[in-house]
């Protein structure tokens, strides 16, 4: 069973992602909420990140709720954490954004759910200690 801080590590996770597809779907580019805040976009793919994003919302509340659901959002957090890293070094990234302009706010907000992933994972290694 999850600890009460694991357990709200999660829904806060959650709520994240739930202002993330709300900002998504809307189109309210600001950082935090959109990592690539600053770069072309169609809103009709907003509008599917939104969407997807409903998936992460359900898969956080779960893992709140059940200890066998945590390392699975563990795990799919990961993933995020990889593939973001991944098109910060891009070609396809360096290709909209304009000369000279830095990748650090990506990187800053990569290394955020980054941090977010790793207390995850040091909480729910630590409920699993004590069970």
């Amino acid at each position: 069973m999850n600890s009460q801080l694991t357990k709200y590590a999660f829904l806060s996770g959650a709520a994240y992602f739930c202002c993330m597809a709300i900002a998504h779907f809307f189109s309210i580019k600001v950082p935090i909420l959109f990592v690539y805040y600053d770069t072309p976009f169609y809103a009709y793919q907003d509008k599917i990140i939104s969407f997807s994003v409903c998936a992460y919302i359900a898969l956080f509340y779960s893992a709140s709720q059940h200890r066998v659901v945590a390392l699975n959002a563990i795990i799919v957090l990961a993933i995020t954490v990889l593939g973001l890293s991944f098109v910060n070094v891009s070609d396809d990234l360096a290709s909209v954004i304009q000369e000279g302009q830095s990748t650090i706010p990506y990187w800053l907000q990569t290394g955020a759910i980054a941090f977010y992933l790793a207390t995850l994972l040091f909480l729910y290694i630590k409920d699993g200690k004590n069970t």
